[in-house]
C-alpha cells in the first residue's frame, strides 16, 4: 500500500511541476511513476485494485493534459511567462533591387580583396569586385546583383 501511495504521490508531484515547468523529462517521470504504481496496485491488489489505479492514473493524465494546453495557456501566470511583442529587426540586410543599382556608382568603404562593403545613396551593401583588390575610398560600378552583394568593377578613369 505504501509502496502504491509514494509511487502515486511522486508521480502527481512531477506531473503538477510539469504543467508549470514545461519541458517533457519532468512529465515522463510523472507519468512512468504513476505506470509504475500501478503495477505495484496490480501486484499487490489484484485485478481490481490494479483497475481502480488505471483509472486513476488515466483521470491524473487527461487532468494534467487539460490544465497544461487549456487553461494553462488563458491564466495571468502564462501571459508573464510569454513573450507578446515582435521583433521587427532583420538579420540580413534589404537585398539590393537590380534594376535600381546596376549602373550606378558606389564607393568602397572597406578594401575589396574581392569581397567587402560599399555605399550607394548612404547605404552599405555588401559587394564583389570583378577587378580584384580595390583600395577604400574607390569609386566603383555595380555590373550586377549576385543573391545578397552587389558585382562590382573598377571605374576606368578618362584622360
Amino acid at each position: 500500500m505504501t509502496t502504491v501511495f509514494l509511487l502515486f504521490l511522486v508521480g502527481i508531484v512531477l506531473v503538477a511541476v510539469e504543467i508549470l515547468v514545461p519541458g517533457g523529462l519532468l512529465g515522463l517521470v510523472g507519468g512512468l511513476c504513476l505506470l509504475a504504481g500501478v503495477v505495484a496496485s496490480f501486484t499487490q491488489f489484484g485485478t481490481g485494485g490494479g483497475v481502480v489505479a488505471t483509472v486513476l492514473a488515466f483521470l491524473i493524465g487527461a487532468v494534467t493534459v487539460y490544465l497544461e494546453f487549456v487553461i494553462l495557456p488563458k491564466s495571468k501566470l502564462a501571459r508573464k511567462f510569454t513573450m507578446a511583442e515582435t521583433v521587427n529587426g532583420r538579420s540580413q540586410p534589404v537585398v539590393a533591387d537590380h534594376a535600381a543599382v546596376v549602373g550606378r556608382e558606389v564607393v568602397a568603404v572597406t578594401k575589396l580583396a574581392p569581397s567587402g562593403v560599399v555605399t550607394l545613396d548612404g547605404r552599405r551593401y555588401e559587394a564583389y569586385s570583378q577587378s580584384g583588390l580595390t583600395e577604400v575610398g574607390a569609386r566603383l560600378k555595380v555590373v550586377d546583383t549576385d543573391n545578397f552583394r552587389l558585382v562590382v568593377t573598377q571605374i576606368k578613369e578618362t584622360s
